[in-house]
């Protein structure tokens, strides 16, 4: 019998460190193998990662978390996407929902589809075969059946907008009960065999600790990955300048909405994130452009609500690791890279890179090809999310700043040029295997950008006209009535999950 890894050591508690030890305690639970977390009382966590993508919920099923009980515990809403204000020009907006838009038809995308409906006459935008889009335009939710013959549900899909020091203490309570050894402590300490191996840790009181394998979840300070094991960091602010953020809470005042907002400012742009008891609010801000007392102004002048705490400045590099599995060491969520929180995909990454690890988890030889491979994949995921995360900026109309002035100019990597280039052609879009943002998230975006293909494809002309705008106009009318025998959003979470009443009081 082949030897596996018998002790897996997680340095670093907070969202990513806690998620780490629920996953594996659940895939792991009848390999014996001993999970550890070191959590420094002397270190606060970041707390980012209040919005969510629909991963979320493929990681609270993998986890066998019940997601009611989650969600109480948490404060948090549902999402079904982003409204993105003032980022093609000034007092317009535009939505990217989750979900799939539309129905495909005769094997071509709907996209293509709708195309070609605007050159016969039609005047429905994209987004009316959108049930998410609907759905938060109505401010309505429901959870889409497990299964279920009605295609206008079937195309739903949500997320969670969630309290990051709730999620902490809830999957910590949730991996102690499961059997997770927690010890309280500051590693200040690294140890290396001879082959560059991470061998032991130690705490400041002077205790070691050893195990087979360590997950570093130590945030910006990234003590094992870098420190110790001298991986370096790939930095991508070339392509995106924002380097800094403020961040403010503040009571709710109303019901919460169904969707994040992210709002385009003078020098980046700002979240409005509502939880059941609070709202998140920040500005991620080019250093360049503007000063952190300028931004904390511009994040105060557009708040509503009073405020529960006081400015908080986090500074950032955004990029990646150059490996983020390196030796017996996988770097997780900030130790890992950063992309600025514009699609909220901060704890799909932490998820995205676990599954990953559980698809290549070594044994006590640790294979460099498995490794590698691994490597490979999760690249592939960050410079993914990167370009997509470049493509709302690139596309930007704004010149009414210095910041949104360099947008104009920015420079943009040769993947997103090629894949512009495509799509401009005639609507196509080149999908990779495990991509995560489809085809409908790419077109969302254009369209909000307004930024439209020279052509469509040209075997939709076989189809026959009228049949396909009846076709379409009666898509539309079962997303509509779908979407009206649904309940408010602030009704849903009221009657079937309210934020527990302890969790709101501690605000």
């Amino acid at each position: 019998m082949q030897q596996g890894i018998k002790s897996i050591c997680i340095v670093g508690g907070g969202t990513a460190g806690w998620m780490a030890a629920s996953l594996l305690s659940t895939v792991l639970k009848g390999c014996k193998t001993k999970i550890v977390v070191v959590e420094s009382p002397d270190i606060s966590t970041i707390g980012v990662g209040e919005s969510t993508v629909p991963s979320i919920m493929d990681f609270l099923h993998a986890c066998q978390i019940d997601v009611k009980s989650f969600i109480q515990a948490t404060s948090a809403t549902f999402k079904l996407g982003i409204r993105f204000d003032d980022w093609y020009e000034v007092n317009e907006q535009y939505f990217h929902p989750f979900g799939r838009i539309g129905k495909d038809v005769n094997g071509f995308d709907f996209y293509q589809v709708w195309l070609k409906s605007l050159s016969s006459g039609s005047q429905a935008a994209l987004l009316d075969y959108s049930v998410n889009a609907q759905m938060a335009k109505s401010q309505r939710f429901v959870f889409r059946p497990q299964s279920t013959d009605n295609w206008v549900l079937a195309n739903s899909a949500h997320a969670l907008h969630l309290d990051a020091t709730q999620v902490t203490q809830f999957l910590r309570k949730l991996c102690l009960q499961r059997g997770v050894e927690r010890i309280e402590a500051t590693v200040c300490d690294v140890e290396l065999e001879q082959q560059g191996f991470i061998k032991q840790l130690t705490t400041k009181c002077q205790q070691t600790i050893k195990s087979d394998f360590y997950i570093d979840c130590t945030g910006f300070n990234a003590l094992l990955i870098e420190k110790s094991l001298g991986v370096s960091f790939d930095n991508w602010s070339d392509f995106l300048p924002c380097d800094r953020a403020v961040t403010i809470q503040t009571k709710t005042e109303h019901s919460p909405s169904p969707y994040t907002i992210a709002k385009a400012q003078p020098a980046g742009w700002s979240w409005t994130i509502p939880l059941q008891h609070r709202t998140g609010n920040g500005y991620v801000f080019c250093s360049r452009f503007c000063s952190d007392e300028q931004a904390i102004k511009t994040l105060q002048y557009n708040l509503e609500g009073v405020t529960l705490s006081e400015p908080k400045i986090i500074p950032f590099t955004t990029g990646k690791r150059e490996k983020i599995w390196h030796k017996n060491c996988l770097s997780l969520g900030l130790a890992s890279g950063f992309l600025e929180p514009l699609e909220s995909t901060a704890i799909h990454l932490v998820y995205k890179t676990l599954v990953h690890f559980i698809q290549h988890f070594p044994d006590a030889d640790f294979d460099l090809k498995n490794t590698e491979l691994f490597n490979q994949k999760i690249d592939q995921d960050y410079l993914e999310i990167r370009d997509f995360i470049i493509l709302h900026y690139a596309t930007a109309q704004r010149d009414d700043s210095d910041f949104w002035q360099w947008c104009t100019n920015m420079p943009v990597p040769q993947s997103l040029k090629h894949k512009l280039s495509l799509f401009k052609q005639r609507g196509q879009l080149e999908q990779v295997h495990g991509q995560f943002f489809t085809q409908d998230s790419w077109c969302a975006i254009l369209e909000g950008m307004h930024i439209r293909p020279e052509k469509y494809h040209p075997l939709i002309d076989g189809f026959h006209q009228q049949s396909l705008a009846d076709m379409l106009l009666k898509n539309v009318k079962a997303i509509q009535a779908t979407v009206e025998a649904m309940p408010l959003h602030a009704d849903f979470i009221r009657q079937h999950c309210p934020a527990n009443a302890f969790n709101v009081s501690e605000v």
